[in-house]
């Protein structure tokens, strides 16, 4: 069984917090289910978006793990994550928007895996 998106987030928010990197949800989705989309700003007008893996990207032996990937492999300018987020909020208004900041580009996906 997967956690609970809110329960996700918040969990991933403290981690940033405890390692310095700013994080805030900038739009709250389904507390059950929801999407969760993370925006990594580097603080110099460009950032990186971390969207859920497809399916396939996951390990059958551990279901109940988040796997995130970036939409891009190169950042891109703020206004062009802005836009893609729109898009996502359009199709699924459920989703989760958490955005962090870190020059040094530290996102903590690979350790928040549950």
């Amino acid at each position: 069984m997967r956690l609970k998106s809110s329960i996700w987030v918040a969990a991933y928010l403290r981690r940033c917090q405890t390692e310095g990197v700013f994080g805030a949800v900038r739009k709250r989705g389904a507390e059950e289910a929801g999407a969760v989309f993370v925006k990594l700003a580097l603080l110099d007008g460009n950032a990186m978006l971390y969207a859920p893996a497809p399916q396939t990207a996951y390990d059958d032996s551990r279901p109940i793990e988040r796997v995130f990937a970036p939409t891009s492999p190169q950042p891109l300018p703020e206004q062009a994550v802005e836009e893609r987020l729109a898009k996502e909020i359009r199709f699924d208004p459920d989703v989760w928007i958490v955005e962090i900041e870190d020059r040094a580009g530290r996102h903590f996906l690979d350790l928040a895996r549950a």
